[in-house]
């Protein structure tokens, strides 16, 4: 399923919550879920969207890692506002806010209101969700 808005203020409802699955092997694996795509307008690549993001995960209200070694930009995130844990990716020309089991609408609404305020950029939000 996937929705699409350019509302000035998205809601950011999660339609599906990822479920935990716990295997020998991997570890902990999620199954389904939803991810929110902010894709910029005018497009930017890849590399400026990793700047931006960071820009304001440095910032007082974050706390963050990207621990993993991957081909793309992957952080964990906690908000330390609203308490809100979720990761955010950067790939495609998009931030990508995926939810997790515990995560609330607040804090994916303040990252997407902080990188509205850090850009000079239109951002349109689609929602992608997965029940298996």
């Amino acid at each position: 399923m996937s929705d699409s808005t350019t509302d000035a203020e998205p809601a950011f409802e999660i339609a599906a919550r990822p479920q935990r699955r716990y295997t020998r092997g991997a570890g902990v694996e999620y199954v389904g879920g939803t991810v929110f795509s902010l894709v910029p307008d005018p497009p930017s690549a890849d590399e400026e969207l990793v700047a931006l993001a960071e820009r304001v995960l440095d910032g007082d209200a974050y706390d963050y890692g990207d621990w993993l070694d991957l081909p793309m930009a992957l952080y964990s995130v906690h908000d330390r506002g609203t308490g809100d844990v979720f990761r955010v990716s950067v790939r495609d020309g998009a931030v990508e806010l995926h939810v997790l089991p515990e995560t609330d609408p607040a804090g994916l609404r303040a990252l997407y209101r902080r990188l509205c305020d850090s850009s000079d950029r239109e951002w349109h939000v689609e929602r992608r969700t997965d029940d298996e």
